[in-house]
């Protein structure tokens, strides 16, 4: 077996199993979960009827493979959606390809990218830098990947953005890749054209490329200059004349655009010289998207309105929400995204598995989210919740954390 697979940690949810064994919930309670970030909006019927259609098609939808790159219909809805979404110009042949959820993609890029050959300062490992607290792909892809992990807190005093201002130049120095996650996950931070231009200053000086998690980009809450549409990397990189968009790939996703986490739908863009080593290594990695599945994703990119009520629907659920938990926990509207990210008094895992036992509502801790690094884990003492049900079930459970909140005090 490959010995590196005995680095990688289990994922939250099992953890968050392994906590909840031998605990019985109050039976009186129906429970509600704010534990896993899947949406949970209803998909958006024309969604489905271009799948239905596409099975129906002769020759039928199903009859032949498909392309690794995709059909050139789904690279032009890429291209166009890029434009109108971040004011560029992308190749829709050399600078895009579909992908198979974002992460299947990210931890594909990461092989794509990382040479574990490489042994910069004797005989250490290279390092990818990623976000913590953070998506464990990013973790387990690295390992598997011959590498080290580099953790960057988050810094509460900034929002909760990584401190890459913090990061030892000698790192740097030894990392391939650099994986940043804006809106975030766990905490919805996005990073301003200030931090972007810091990064690529960085990744010319260093050569490493940056990959650019942006699944959350279309959750957001205000529509005024500090708050509105958060600021993709390759629209960082035009507005900073890279119009090449050197070292940079960005990833992004229909499952919470769009309500289908089911389809497994999405495409990376970027730099056109990692793109095509991208789609020699997906060429035999054998993920190619399904032709109804294709056919799907073009009608999902070309709307815009469904995205829109989607939007409206998250603000409505947030604006009813975030008050209640407001009164009882240190919690405050995110920049972007589906979850908060909120502070408890205590030790999270406690918090988390009294909450199940006696409310029946399950949370994240947020140190199963984080590692120790640096001398802490910045998600110690923090929870997260997923807003994706129904406005009343997430106002429930609100309700709920706060009688919770208040008996332990």
């Amino acid at each position: 077996m490959n010995p590196l697979l005995t680095l990688l940690q289990p994922y939250p949810f099992e953890r968050l199993r392994q906590l909840f064994s031998g605990v019985t919930p109050n039976p009186a309670l129906r429970p509600i979960s704010l534990g896993l970030g899947e949406p949970k909006h209803a998909t958006p019927a024309f969604i489905q009827q271009a799948m239905i259609e596409a099975i129906g098609r002769t020759p039928s939808g199903l009859a032949s493979y498909p392309a690794t790159q995709g059909e050139p219909a789904l690279r032009e809805a890429f291209a166009q959606w890029l434009k109108k979404r971040y004011a560029i110009n992308a190749d829709p042949a050399t600078q895009m390809l579909p992908v198979t959820g974002s992460r299947e993609a990210l931890f594909a890029l990461t092989q794509t990218v990382v040479d574990p050959s490489a042994r910069q300062h004797g005989h250490e490992k290279p390092l990818v830098v990623c976000p913590n607290p953070f998506y464990q792909i990013y973790e387990g892809a690295t390992l598997l990947a011959g590498a080290q992990p580099y953790y960057v807190a988050s810094d509460p005093a900034r929002n909760f953005a990584p401190d890459w201002a913090g990061v030892p130049a000698s790192v740097w120095a030894r990392t391939q890749l650099l994986i940043v996650c804006s809106p975030g996950n766990p905490t919805g931070a996005v990073m301003p054209l200030s931090e972007w231009q810091m990064l690529f200053e960085l990744s010319d000086r260093h050569g490493f490329v940056i990959g650019s998690d942006e699944c959350y980009s279309e959750i957001y809450f205000r529509d005024d200059a500090q708050g509105g549409p958060p600021l993709g990397g390759m629209e960082a990189a035009a507005q900073l004349g890279r119009l090449d968009f050197k070292n940079l790939i960005s990833l992004t996703s229909l499952s919470k655009r769009s309500n289908v986490p089911g389809m497994r739908s999405g495409f990376v863009a970027g730099d056109a010289a990692i793109i095509k080593q991208f789609l020699l290594y997906r060429t035999y990695h054998g993920c190619a998207m399904s032709p109804v599945v294709q056919a799907a994703s073009t009608a999902a990119w070309r709307d815009e309105q469904h995205v829109v009520e989607n939007r409206a629907l998250y603000r409505s659920k947030f604006a009813q929400v975030t008050p209640l938990l407001a009164e009882v926990l240190d919690v405050a509207l995110p920049d972007a995204g589906f979850y908060l990210w909120a502070k408890v008094k205590g030790n999270d895992t406690d918090f988390a598995r009294d909450l199940f036992a006696l409310y029946n509502v399950t949370v994240l801790p947020g140190s199963y989210l984080a590692r120790e690094a640096q001398g802490s884990n910045p998600g110690a003492g923090r929870i997260r919740m997923a807003l994706v049900a129904e406005t009343a079930e997430c106002v429930e459970a609100a309700r709920r954390i706060a009688q919770f909140v208040k008996s332990r005090t």
